[in-house]
């Protein structure tokens, strides 16, 4: 995961976690090495979670758990991947781009994200 200073982009849709068990779901997430790998992963195309362990290099139980949390926290996005052959799959995708921790404002978290489909660096 790219650690690097914050972008600000007027384009962005930027919204402020209030909520502490929001905060503490994102936070706990970001924490864990599997989640951002999943993350990384998720920036440039969206990808199955057969797909995701086999990048990330996981056992696809742990790949479900790491997926159900980063949806659960509002950092993944889950759709429905259509196939010709009747048998649609889930794929998911990375539903912010940036994530702010500000400790003078009194610890305030803040997401910025772009269209879903955009795939930029998340930061944290």
């Amino acid at each position: 995961m790219a650690i690097a200073a914050p972008r600000y982009d007027r384009d962005a849709d930027e919204r402020t976690i209030d909520d502490t068990d929001d905060v503490r779901s994102i936070l706990q997430a970001l924490q864990d090495d599997d989640c951002r790998a999943v993350l990384d992963a998720t920036g440039e195309t969206p990808l199955s979670a057969s797909e995701l362990a086999e990048t990330c290099d996981l056992p696809l139980s742990t790949a479900y758990r790491k997926l159900e949390r980063l949806t659960d926290a509002g950092l993944l996005n889950e759709r429905t991947r259509l196939s010709t052959d009747g048998k649609h799959a889930s794929e998911y995708v990375r539903a912010v781009d940036e994530v702010v921790v500000d400790a003078d404002a009194g610890f305030e978290l803040t997401v910025s994200s772009h269209d879903s489909s955009d795939g930029g660096a998340l930061t944290h």
